[in-house]
């Protein structure tokens, strides 16, 4: 049976391979999904939608009071209003239909290297192409030279994925500033994923937001609300922009999952309680992982200030899927750091949504491993 040459042109997900190495029995820091509770307005909105009836087709962009609630919430960053959001079914998908939405055959995107392993493919996949940009050593801010040397006359985007997963980064200032007169100068389009913008520890988030005229930003409610199962996100865009988004949701989905919405909806009011929770709890379990980390001789990180994934280096002459690939098999699973970009290599990446119990055993594993590897080498 054929595949399109498209899809056959892309790998299947590094962390997706990883995640289907893990046995019962393995510590699993290889996947970003929180492991608490979703606020229970969330769960009680859903299930009181699910009884009532509303599992049927609703708007494509979304049930307007939920749009408003998102609006409502990052308004803090610029003024919104409804009809500058739409409501997705995830922020995966969310950045697909921005690509198929913006990108001609041909059209180039830049992408964060080492960055989340889903923006060049969904290029691909929109028919155009992608070139990495190199993220800093131990700050991982964007290269600015880097980027403006990679620009070519097929350059129609930039993206920009902030807090950085796999890094924990957190844009600075001045490199978002630069980014912006890149853009600016140039004519391009920021793609801003800012779906761990709830998850920042020292600092500030710098959305976007304040420059539609230039930029789409996309959310989601996944690591928000700890519902990774729910498949629910959104995007916000100048009006202009949104009509033709909302063009394409119709074609990719329809319409969002009706009760995950209202589910989403009930806990807005008092989300902010939650996430304030939430960032205390992943704030301890980064400053173990990282304290556990450095304690290695020939492995070293800079704590990171946002999302919740520690992206350490080593000094192993290994590359990092082979490093994993011998942790799997001594039951701890993490990320090759190659598998988010060529400039990843010689890293791993760690996620800290686990709890402290679990850190512990897999940086003990951690440790013995290379130890262990070291000696040998």
């Amino acid at each position: 049976m054929k595949v399109s040459q498209r899809l056959d042109s892309i790998a299947m997900s590094g962390i997706r391979k990883m995640f289907d190495l893990a046995s019962p029995s393995s510590i699993n820091l290889g996947l970003g999904e929180p492991d608490l509770l979703p606020p229970k307005k969330a769960i009680d909105g859903m299930t009181l939608a699910a009884e009532n009836g509303l599992n049927k087709y609703g708007p494509t962009a979304g049930i307007p009071d939920l749009r408003a609630a998102v609006a409502e919430k990052y308004s803090v960053y610029h003024p919104l209003t409804a009809n500058n959001v739409m409501i997705t079914p995830s922020g995966s998908s969310a950045l697909l239909e921005v690509c198929m939405s913006v990108l001609d055959p041909g059209d180039n995107v830049l992408i964060p290297s080492p960055g989340f392993v889903i923006y060049g493919p969904h290029a691909k996949l929109a028919g155009g192409t992608f070139t990495e940009y190199r993220l800093t050593p131990e700050t991982f801010q964007p290269d600015i030279d880097d980027i403006q040397s990679k620009i070519t006359k097929n350059t129609e985007a930039i993206f920009v994925n902030n807090p950085s997963n796999p890094t924990g980064s957190v844009l600075e200032e001045d490199t978002y500033k630069a980014i912006l007169d890149v853009a600016e100068d140039k004519d391009l389009l920021i793609v801003s994923d800012e779906v761990y913008d709830s998850f920042i520890y020292e600092g500030k988030h710098l959305s976007y937001l304040s420059h539609l005229d230039r930029s789409i930003v996309v959310g989601g409610f996944s690591k928000m609300m700890a519902v990774t199962g729910w498949r629910l996100g959104f995007l916000m865009a100048n009006e202009d922009m949104m009509e033709h988004l909302i063009k394409m949701q119709y074609h990719v989905c329809a319409s969002p999952n009706m009760p995950a919405m209202y589910g989403a909806l009930a806990a807005m009011s008092d989300i902010d309680n939650y996430l304030e929770d939430a960032r205390t709890i992943f704030k301890r379990r980064r400053d173990l992982i990282v304290e556990r980390i450095n304690e290695i001789d020939g492995m070293h990180i800079t704590k990171p200030k946002g999302a919740f994934y520690a992206f350490p280096s080593y000094d192993l002459d290994i590359p990092s899927a082979d490093l994993a690939m011998e942790l799997a098999k001594n039951g701890l699973i993490c990320t090759p750091g190659s598998a988010f970009g060529s400039f990843g290599e010689g890293h791993l990446r760690f996620s800290y949504a686990a709890d402290e119990t679990k850190i512990s055993k897999g940086m003990d594993i951690l440790a013995k491993t290379y130890t262990e590897l070291k000696k040998k080498a």
